[in-house]
């Protein structure tokens, strides 16, 4: 290959890498003798020469949920330019399907992982950490002194509380996520000290506690509309959740909002359809 490039076996290792800069005019130069020789790198052999593996994985609980979808497209974008591939690894909100996605990451050497947890606690990332993984967490709660990336998930749910209380709506209700998760329990708790600043009431018992998923939602409305004193205003986990307490609101002819206004959280792009 650096023969048939004109350049020495170091240059040519920094171009197929992409770790180091080399002049334009040597990168066409390999480039063409990698095209005219029909090279293809053995990834394999680089990962166990160098113990790197340009992998990251992306630990999501629910592949089918349009958010993760986007996070997955948004993190692969960001990792491309360094040549680092993503895999996905779907764990259905399971603590021991997530458990063994880091204990993979362990055994495979990978390079990082990103992960968005439904049950996992700091210390189910000492393995990781021992090896020397980086780990970001993505969720609304700190795990440990892990680094932690999330949106400004308390500004939004006080915007969406601020705008019930301005349109007369007393009684809130709300759709949360499972107890001892860290989406479900921080957000619900946002919502109950928004509640308590815009003078809304929101009891327990018009608090429905389920998964993140349209048949949760849809099952939540039921629960809460069949109370003695309904919400006129029902707050729900995620856009999911939401869709699915819409679509049973039209099921069972309730009007949204003249009957009972419905509010999501995430923004997925399906969400401005409905």
């Amino acid at each position: 290959m650096a023969r048939a490039a004109g350049v020495s076996v170091t240059t040519v290792s920094y171009v197929l890498s992409g770790k180091r800069p080399v002049a334009r005019s040597t990168r066409e130069a390999v480039e063409a003798a990698v095209a005219r020789l029909g090279f293809r790198l053995n990834t394999v052999a680089q990962s166990l020469r160098t113990g790197r593996s340009s992998t990251v994985a992306l630990i999501i609980p629910d592949i089918a949920n349009p958010f993760y979808a986007e996070l997955a497209r948004g993190l692969q974008d960001a990792l491309r330019p360094a040549r680092y591939q993503v895999v996905v690894c779907n764990t259905n909100a399971d603590r021991a399907e997530e458990l063994l996605y880091l204990d993979n990451a362990v055994e495979r050497r990978l390079d990082g992982v990103v992960v968005t947890p439904s049950w996992l606690v700091g210390e189910d990332f000492d393995a990781v950490r021992a090896a020397g993984i980086p780990v970001v967490v993505s969720a609304d709660a700190e795990l440990g002194d892990l680094d932690l990336v999330r949106a400004d998930s308390s500004e939004a749910v006080d915007q969406v509380v601020g705008h019930l209380a301005r349109q007369g709506h007393e009684r809130l209700g709300m759709l949360a996520g499972p107890p001892g998760t860290p989406a479900g329990d921080p957000r619900l708790e946002l919502y109950r000290a928004a509640a308590d600043r815009h003078g809304l009431d929101l009891p327990a018992g018009l608090i429905v506690r389920g998964k993140h998923t349209r048949e949760a939602g849809a099952a939540g409305l039921g629960r809460l509309m069949s109370r003695k004193n309904p919400p006129t205003a029902i707050a729900c986990v995620n856009d999911r959740t939401a869709i699915g307490a819409l679509e049973a609101a039209e099921r069972t002819g309730l009007g949204v909002p003249s009957d009972v206004a419905l509010v999501g959280h995430d923004d997925i792009e399906i969400a401005s359809l409905v």
